[in-house]
């Protein structure tokens, strides 16, 4: 930097001497006009109001050619112009003060901030020397040159403090807050006006989330600041799984290649971002500015900040496109009298301004042109206040109000210097004083005030407030007109909730259906869907999957699918939980009225056989095989039918623990019955024969006996089973999911197989004697019978054990009344069916005598 700051020195040297003339004081340079306006002490002022498109044919010729042959032409910055009405205004403000600098009158020299180091380093150059004059260490204004006001970009701040930081000057900037220009080794005599925008990154995400944008496209300078930017948003947007579409940076300082920005704008257009991030200043995009064929883009939500001028230009139709526009703008105050001086600006009233003449002509589209004479067709009654947006800010732009405050903060400084501290080093030269600027320097760094609008600015580098920033809407109306309404705002240090506020319905869209657009990679997953990554993609990158089974999703873009409780099930659609049925074997379903009926059906069957053997008590049939077993058999039939009952209707506690433990206690007094039977068969052909000793047993005592044994096993195996493990009742909300299953779990798997096993050697035992004298005369021998009905028993049992283990739910309890109801009935029907078919329709084959000669035959 100081290799070129000499180089440029010994430039300026040569011209100065080879093509200047005049007086060494106050020489004509109209190809950097400035605005000079006296005082005791004079701020400088340099803002960036036009630029020169200089020629690229031969960039080695612009050292040898006079800058002015180099300009191809320049283009007005007129909205810049505002920042020099509030530096105006506040210096007009501060003279008509006597309580702020009494006997004091502060002067003005506003200069052209180019965007060029050497233009830069000559203006600052110039502002050192004198009016007009770039001779280093010389000045025709001795003593008065106070501060600078200027730095609109952290480049044009850097670059002018290269020059003033030899002279220990001190240079207030405007422009955007950069960390680095706080540094105190690097840039000592450098105050930034503008507030800390490091929450800037949050409050344009939280406007992301408020609108579910998730994909977004990001547009920086390419200089370190927008590096700062991406990099800062890049990690918030992150934080709150906001994904980046793509990153473009704007090549700042140079002109941009027809190629380059060609393929720029192919990746904006072609993307699938409808909602765009740009970061910058004016500055940042004077090369899309001065692109010879601009291209239209699609419309797209561009979210910003007001230091970038998104305004319609002029002859530059694409502008249009960032109707809809977002825009965060730091929080200003009304400042009274403002808007009545833009009303008192005319040309006529400053005839010296050159700059008020250009920004005049360019406004009101006036053919005037400085070094012409004739003014052309503006019109002399023209005022700002009929402008549009692009070239007034009634209310005062955040740029415009932080010059404002930093002419303020110069008055106060030199108020504290002058009135307060009374530490003034000065000498008197004729009515003139001596200044030394960088005496300034200890009361800018403690400098505290309140501003015309009561608001607190404080210089203090350690103590740099926090920003508050505005949501602005940019709105192109069908007549060209701007306007930017205010739709919402953003205040990082209010409590969560009322930090951001943005009314929805107050926003004007770019979209054709005039509404908020989906800025997303994939589709909405809506409800019952879940989002699975795609491999290789960003996060914001998926595939919508439905919900396995038994979860749901009743939001849009969900992670992952939610279980339903135990006791609901997911709908069809997957997105609500409903509560489950609760569903057991009932009376009311047909399933249950038809096993029930069976059961009620056969109970009285049975009821009506022993009837029948009751009546009949006293025939040969009957008598036959010990009625007393009969009697006992058919009740126990009776009571096995009417058990089944039990796994019929809600379940409870109670009938859990009676089910299993009556069914096996009942069968096994039936089976056991039939074992009787079967041992008094056997004994009765025994018996008969001569010196047997079978018939101390054929008395009524001893099939009851076993009766008894056989029922006391099980029923000590029962109250083990109780006693240990006890069946209970259960809710099964697995097996069906959309319904509740009440059951009974058996508790002790092994006592109930236990206890299936014991009736089942009872029945086997019953089989194998009945099956081995089977063939013994069929007038007083039950085995055939015994046999069948046992072949059937053990059938159905051991079919049933398979059966249970697979089948679920209430069919359970279905599939053991049936084994009851068939088994019970196979016993029922083998036995007595025959005997009672003897009795009631063949009566004469139930005698004493029949019996006997189908005996002795």
């Amino acid at each position: 930097m100081f290799s070129l700051l000499f180089f440029f020195l010994l430039l300026q040297l040569l011209f100065s001497v080879g093509r200047e003339q005049g007086t060494p004081c106050c020489l004509k340079r109209t190809f950097s006009p400035t605005y000079y306006r006296d005082g005791d002490l004079v701020v400088g002022g340099f803002f960036p109001l036009f630029i020169h498109k200089v020629s690229t044919f031969k960039y080695w010729k612009m050292f040898w050619f006079h800058p002015q042959n180099n300009i191809k032409d320049s283009q007005w910055l007129p909205k810049n112009y505002y920042q020099v009405l509030a530096f105006m205004f506040a210096v007009k403000e501060i003279n008509r003060n006597p309580s702020l600098l009494p006997n004091i009158t502060l002067g003005f020299h506003i200069y052209n901030a180019y965007h060029s180091d050497e233009r830069t380093l000559e203006s600052s150059l110039m502002w050192l020397s004198g009016q007009g004059q770039t001779i280093p260490n010389y000045s025709c204004e001795k003593g008065k040159s106070v501060v600078v006001i200027g730095g609109a970009t952290s480049h044009l701040t850097i670059s002018m403090g290269s020059l003033l930081e030899l002279y220990k000057f001190p240079q207030i900037s405007y422009g955007l807050f950069d960390p680095l220009l706080s540094d105190p080794l690097q840039f000592p005599s450098v105050y930034q006006m503008a507030l800390t925008d490091t929450s800037l990154v949050h409050g344009m995400v939280r406007l992301m989330l408020h609108f579910k944008w998730t994909w977004v496209g990001l547009v920086a300078s390419d200089d370190s600041r927008g590096e700062k930017f991406l990099r800062n948003l890049q990690e918030e947007m992150a934080r709150n799984d906001v994904c980046v579409a793509f990153i473009e940076k704007i090549i700042t300082g140079q002109s941009l290649n027809i190629g380059l920005y060609q393929s720029f704008v192919s990746r904006i257009l072609y993307s699938t971002a409808k909602v765009i991030v740009i970061s910058g200043d004016t500055n940042s995009l004077l090369s899309l500015m001065f692109t010879p064929d601009p291209y239209i883009f699609v419309r797209r939500v561009w979210i910003t900040t007001s230091h970038w001028d998104i305004d319609k230009k002029p002859g530059y139709i694409y502008f249009d496109n960032f109707h809809g526009a977002l825009i965060f703008s730091d929080q200003t105050s009304k400042i009274p009298g403002f808007k009545h001086f833009l009303k008192t600006i005319h040309p006529a009233k400053y005839p010296e301004d050159l700059f008020l003449k250009n920004f005049w002509n360019s406004a009101f589209g006036c053919t005037y042109k400085h070094g012409e004479a004739d003014e052309g067709v503006c019109s002399p009654n023209a005022s700002l206040d009929t402008l549009r947006l692009s070239y007034l800010d009634i209310t005062m732009s955040d740029q415009s109000y932080t010059v404002y405050k930093a002419v303020y903060a110069v008055a106060w400084a030199l108020h504290e210097m002058f009135f307060v501290k009374s530490e003034m080093e000065s000498n008197i030269d004729g009515d003139k004083r001596v200044f030394h600027p960088w005496k300034l320097h200890p009361f800018l760094k403690n400098l505290q005030f309140n501003d015309s609008a009561g608001n607190l600015v404080v210089l203090d580098k350690k103590r740099n407030s926090v920003a508050n920033y505005d949501i602005l809407n940019y709105v192109i109306f069908g007549n060209d007109t701007e306007v930017l309404v205010k739709v919402g705002e953003f205040i990082p240090q209010a409590p969560l909730g009322q930090d951001f506020i943005i009314q929805e319905k107050a926003v004007v869209w770019s979209t054709e259906q005039r509404k908020p657009p989906q800025s997303r990679c994939s589709i909405i997953c809506g409800p019952g869907l879940q989002m699975k990554a795609q491999e290789g993609k960003p996060r914001c990158c998926f595939d919508c999957t439905p919900c396995p089974e038994g979860h749901i999703s009743n939001q849009t873009d969900a992670d992952r699918c939610v279980k339903c409780p135990e006791d609901q099930h997911p709908n069809q659609e997957r997105n609500q939980c409903l509560s489950k049925v609760v569903t057991f074997l009932a009376y009311e379903e047909p399933l249950g009225m038809a096993l029930a009926s069976v059961a009620a059906g056969l109970s009285l069957l049975t009821a009506l056989v022993l009837w029948v053997f009751v009546r009949h008590k006293n025939t040969p049939i009957v008598r036959a095989n010990n009625r007393d077993l009969s009697y006992i058999l058919l009740i126990s039939l009776i009571l096995c039918f009417l058990c089944s009952l039990l796994f019929i209707g809600r379940p409870t506690a109670a009938h859990c623990l009676l089910r299993q433990t009556t069914f096996g206690v009942m069968f096994t007094v039936a089976v056991s019955s039939v074992l009787a039977k079967t041992i008094i068969v056997v004994l009765a052909f025994r018996a008969t024969r001569p010196g047997s000793r079978g018939r101390k047993w054929m008395g009524s005592r001893a099939p009851i006996s076993v009766i008894l044994f056989c029922t006391l096993i099980q029923g000590m195996l029962c109250g083990v089973w109780l006693l240990l493990s006890p069946p209970f009742l259960e809710a099964d909300t697995h097996s069906d999911h959309e319904h509740i299953i009440l059951g009974c779990n058996e508790g002790s798997l092994i006592a109930f197989y236990f206890v299936l096993g014991y009736i089942g050697v009872l029945a086997l035992a019953s089989f194998a004697m009945a099956f081995f004298v089977r063939n013994l005369p069929d007038t007083f021998n039950e085995a055939k019978f015994i046999t069948f009905s046992m072949l059937v028993f053990c059938s159905v049992w051991v079919s049933f054990l398979p059966t249970y283990q697979s089948t679920k739910g209430k069919m359970m309890a279905a599939m053991e009344i049936f084994s009851i109801l068939s088994s019970s009935t196979g016993l029922l029907g083998c036995i007595f069916i025959p005997k009672c078919y003897v009795i009631l329709l063949q009566p004469h084959k139930n005698t004493k005598k029949t019996l006997k000669n189908n005996f002795s035959s």
